[in-house]
């Protein structure tokens, strides 16, 4: 019970990663609030768990609404008297509007840009607020592999992934005369849905050469180490930004083609 009474906010949270992130957290005895738009289905998703003695919470989130981040924040220490952790699940891109520095258009650029570090900047500065109380805090931004390894595509992906990086570093420092932490988690190829239904096979045997584990991670991965970064473990550690990518962008650029078959020196 590593996470016993701590109360845990994670955005995005109905699938994937964030979905991973609730029950990992909960499991370790923490009241987690899944910050959503769906909450009435949220609701439902969390009933069996919550009759084994998990406490998860749906509360409403939206994204591409500012508001919601302050109003989910206040509502929470309303109900619960504090705000332990927070985790910035959310993130977006259309790969159809987001391409190469030739033909992204600008206002797409920007206005992916805008909605990924709004959903870190928002809830960081409002959970800043109501953690000062506290003496401690815990943020932990979900940032992405392709914000430290540059792309041939998704350039305001990348770009925005870049910046929660940067953030995260800042973040850490002008909160840590509060004993706030902040730390980042950059997952790489990941086995969520999202993954296995929208990338093909052959991208996917493609991709693979290129990570030394040759294997895509799993959603529990990703939550293990925000449940480190969510507990007491953790204390002294902030400022962060770890890459759990199978140790994607480590090697030598030849390695894919030596790992798959190619010619041996």
């Amino acid at each position: 019970m590593r996470l016993k009474n701590k109360v845990i906010a994670v955005t995005a949270s109905t699938r994937g990663i964030g979905w991973a992130i609730v029950q990992a957290c909960a499991k370790e005895g923490a009241i987690v609030y899944m910050a959503v738009r769906r909450v009435e289905d949220a609701r439902r998703q969390v009933k069996e768990l919550n009759e084994q003695g998990r406490i998860i919470k749906a509360i409403y989130c939206d994204a591409y609404d500012h508001q919601t981040y302050k109003d989910m924040i206040e509502t929470i220490v309303e109900e619960e008297g504090r705000l332990d952790v927070l985790v910035n699940n959310f993130g977006t891109s259309d790969p159809r509007k987001d391409k190469d520095i030739e033909q992204t258009d600008f206002h797409d650029f920007i206005s992916t840009i805008d909605t990924n570090l709004a959903s870190v900047y928002i809830p960081c500065q409002e959970a800043i607020r109501a953690m000062k109380g506290n003496g401690c805090g815990s943020l932990i931004n979900i940032s992405s592999i392709g914000g430290v390894v540059p792309d041939i595509s998704q350039v305001a992906y990348g770009t925005s992934k870049a910046g929660i990086n940067y953030l995260t570093k800042l973040i850490a420092v002008q909160a840590a005369k509060y004993n706030i932490r902040c730390n980042a988690i950059c997952p790489g190829m990941i086995a969520t849905d999202a993954v296995k239904d929208n990338l093909s096979d052959e991208f996917k045997t493609f991709f693979l050469k290129h990570i030394p584990l040759n294997r895509m991670g799993n959603p529990d991965e990703i939550a293990a180490l925000a449940v480190y970064f969510a507990s007491d473990e953790s204390a002294y550690t902030t400022g962060q930004v770890v890459e759990v990518a199978g140790g994607f962008g480590i090697p030598t650029p030849v390695f894919g083609d030596l790992a798959g078959g190619g010619t041996k020196r």
